[in-house]
């Protein structure tokens, strides 16, 4: 009897352990992987940016927040603004510049395209963490 009490002690104990790595676990970004699934109504007037080629937004969600950049008429790019350089730094957030198409950690100065993410100036050396979107002409799914 106490040796089936210590397995089944010890599947739990192994249970948590492999949670725990898999809650924690980063993609090839660096950046923490989280649950995204938002849906954003572009008529909203909080989204008016999104409505023109170009334009952007920043919104709750991911790990630092995410920039969503509308790349066309019907394409959205949607990023974590976490840097992916040294991506654990509270202030590895990035921020849209004045020239609207560059985004910038302010703590590392690396830059990044907000066309495509990808690594404009180093340190870093990984694109900003893309998040999956579709667009039905009214509204647009942010989603991994």
């Amino acid at each position: 009897m106490k040796r089936k009490k210590l397995l089944a002690y010890s599947l739990v104990f192994s249970i948590l352990i492999v949670s725990l790595f898999y809650a924690c676990k980063k993609d090839d970004t660096g950046v923490p992987i989280v649950a995204v699934d938002i849906y954003i109504y572009t008529s909203n007037p909080s989204f008016i940016n999104l409505n023109a080629v170009g334009g952007w937004v920043y919104i709750t969600g991911g790990v630092r927040g995410i920039l969503v950049y509308r790349k066309s008429i019907s394409e959205f790019m949607a990023y974590d603004r976490n840097c992916t350089y040294n991506s654990s730094d509270p202030c590895a957030v990035v921020y849209v510049d004045s020239s609207n198409i560059i985004a910038t950690d302010t703590c590392c100065n690396s830059q990044f395209s907000i066309y495509d993410g990808t690594v404009l100036q180093a340190p870093a050396g990984v694109p900003l963490k893309a998040y999956n979107t579709t667009f039905d002409g009214n509204v647009l799914h942010i989603y991994n």
